[in-house]
């Protein structure tokens, strides 16, 4: 619905609200108390309305489903949500903590991001995390003599990304990257067979670890985005 000056609602003062329409919010404060469940569930009541001035019209489920994306990004939904391990599980997270946790441990891949002297994302398939620590640090190993490790030793800011295709999830993780050469962090993760890839051992010079640490992260399933931060 567009807002315009005629549906525009009001601020205490009885000045106009550009963000809000009259029948949602008036007199600097909303009409209705609810949850963004609760409004999606009451807007698709009206998605005949809505089909009328579109040229291919949507089932009810489509329109929920776009909701569910839409609705998160606008200003009265959009709310940072925070994880930590010392905190209960925040039940607007519906698990996500679980989730970050089970697809680190399960899947074979993670997608790991860099940023290239030139400011460009740079993404690379990699093994899964060799440790964790809860669902803020994640343990990598790879080569010290990498692209990607200068990529890291230039600019820190990185991404990990967990992707379960069958489950149509996707996991992204936003934080930065610490490569790690010191014989406590390289013995930490080691494993029998890596000679494979380093003949020299735990003390191969071409042999490090990568440390990631969460700072925030969003999180994709059933056509719903949701955006955290992790403490």
């Amino acid at each position: 619905m567009p807002l315009t000056d005629e549906i525009l609602g009001t601020n205490a003062d009885g000045t106009k609200n550009d963000d809000y329409c009259i029948y949602c919010y008036r007199d600097g404060k909303f009409l209705q108390d609810c949850t963004m469940e609760e409004m999606i569930a009451f807007c698709a009541q009206f998605v005949d309305e809505v089909n009328k001035n579109l040229p291919q019209p949507m089932t009810k489920e489509e329109y929920i489903g776009q909701m569910k994306m839409y609705f998160p990004h606008l200003k009265r939904w959009h709310k940072e949500l925070m994880i930590s391990d010392e905190m209960p599980a925040n039940p607007a997270l519906k698990g996500v903590k679980d989730l970050i946790a089970k697809m680190a441990d399960t899947l074979p891949i993670a997608y790991i991001s860099s940023v290239d002297k030139e400011g460009f994302p740079c993404t690379k398939a990699m093994l899964a995390p060799r440790k964790r620590e809860g669902v803020k640090t994640f343990y990598f190993t790879t080569n010290t003599f990498s692209l990607r490790v200068a990529h890291y030793k230039a600019n820190p800011k990185a991404s990990i990304y967990f992707c379960d295709e069958k489950g149509f999830m996707g996991m992204m993780l936003r934080g930065t990257m610490e490569v790690l050469t010191d014989a406590a962090s390289k013995e930490m993760i080691w494993r029998e067979g890596d000679t494979q890839y380093y003949p020299a051992g735990v003390t191969d010079p071409n042999y490090c670890v990568l440390k990631f640490t969460a700072i925030d992260g969003r999180f994709y399933s059933d056509f719903y985005p949701r955006s955290f931060l992790i403490d």
